[in-house]
């Protein structure tokens, strides 16, 4: 098959179709049988690639928007649907299942994943607000040095095992409860307590204060 794009539509032109088409979620309309649709688009028939899209694209907006929730995400992510059915329409095998089903099964797959990436992307943005957000060593230094000679604060942070040190900037300095200090540094809860536990000794005893 040659490598030939879809028909063209105008992006806004192609956003109405969806729209516009079946229902959501409601039956494909009456025409040819769908994998035989599905057959001629493998060859390359942009004809036939347009008919399936009336016929299906109305079944897949409502089957995407469900996962979704979005219009304009489910509208986008349905494009895309359209795009992969046009690809890889010679990999449907009418032996393993209905033509609607192969074709929702991708829409759901896609759906599942735009709502992964975005679980993602947003779990990564968390992590690196709070990371960003963390006061840095020389900062930590300035919230104490009212009471403390700077130097001796550097010295005595300076002597706890960089776990330590994390977990106790995190906790008192930062304000997080254990249980973040512990999912931002990836150990174990037990882990974070015990440091903190230790840390704080520590630094009691070098600055011969009560921490």
């Amino acid at each position: 098959m040659e490598s030939v794009g879809p028909p063209t539509r105008p992006h806004h032109e192609g956003n109405n179709r969806v729209r516009q088409a079946v229902p959501l979620g409601g039956p494909a309309p009456a025409g040819p049988e769908l994998h035989q649709l599905l057959g001629l688009v493998a060859r390359g028939d942009q004809d036939a690639f347009s008919r399936l899209y009336d016929s299906v694209c109305g079944p897949i907006l409502g089957l995407v928007r469900a996962v979704l929730r979005d219009p304009a995400q489910s509208e986008e992510v349905t494009q895309e649907v359209m795009i992969e059915i046009w690809r890889t329409a010679a990999r449907f095998q009418p032996s393993r299942g209905s033509a609607m089903t192969w074709i929702l099964t991708l829409a759901h797959r896609r759906a599942v994943d735009r709502v992964r990436s975005a679980q993602a992307a947003g779990d990564r943005e968390r992590r690196a607000a709070l990371l960003d957000q963390t006061p840095a060593y020389d900062e930590v230094t300035e919230q104490v040095e009212a009471r403390l000679e700077r130097e001796q604060v550097r010295r005595c942070l300076s002597s706890l095992t960089e776990l330590q040190r994390q977990s106790v900037t995190l906790a008192y300095y930062r304000g997080l409860a254990y249980r973040e200090v512990a999912e931002l540094l990836s150990v174990p809860l037990g882990t974070v307590k015990t440091r903190l536990r230790d840390g704080l000794i520590r630094l009691r005893d070098c600055l011969g204060v009560t921490v």
